[in-house]
């Protein structure tokens, strides 16, 4: 059984989608960055401010081995996870590769008000948001085998659509 990965930007839906795919095929789902804070007993803004992005992302690529290398599980990966090769390749060698995307104002609205976004942090306006996703948009795409536009969808319906795209490839 094949696992599926959830890329895309902060805030385009990934976690919240894991959850809802998990629920409609009976997979398992491990949301990255959670299963980092749970192994270092920190949390990711934390790590970003003590150790710093690339700590991080180090943290990141030895979950994403371990990870991937399991049977069947939807992966929630964090936004920048794609940005090393040897993520990318981890994560293709037993699994299919979803890119989740939403329009900047969409992300702005689904993540002003929290403060756990390192990477926002003193830049929390759509100009800056709109920067860095054009900025990564070439590793989403390069990464994913396909992609789903989240803007003004539930949630089931988003999980639907990834579900039968997949199709017999679970």
């Amino acid at each position: 059984m094949m696992n599926i990965a959830l890329i895309g930007f902060m805030g385009v839906g990934k976690t919240t989608v894991s959850h809802a795919l998990s629920e409609r095929l009976g997979i398992e789902e491990t949301d990255i960055d959670q299963w980092i804070v749970e192994k270092t007993g920190r949390p990711i803004a934390e790590i970003f401010e003590k150790e710093g992005e690339q700590a991080f992302r180090d943290r990141e690529t030895e979950a994403i081995k371990e990870l991937a290398s399991g049977d069947g599980r939807i992966l929630s990966c964090g936004g920048g996870a794609v940005l090393r090769a040897c993520n990318v390749e981890a994560l293709k060698r037993d699994g299919v590769i979803v890119l989740l995307t939403a329009e900047p104002e969409t992300i702005f609205e689904r993540v002003r008000c929290g403060k756990s976004r390192p990477v926002l942090n003193g830049n929390m306006n759509v100009g800056y948001i709109a920067h860095l996703m054009e900025k990564r948009r070439p590793a989403y795409e390069a990464a994913a085998d396909f992609a789903v536009p989240t803007d003004g969808k539930p949630v089931e319906q988003i999980a639907e659509e990834i579900a039968e795209r997949i199709g017999d490839k679970l």
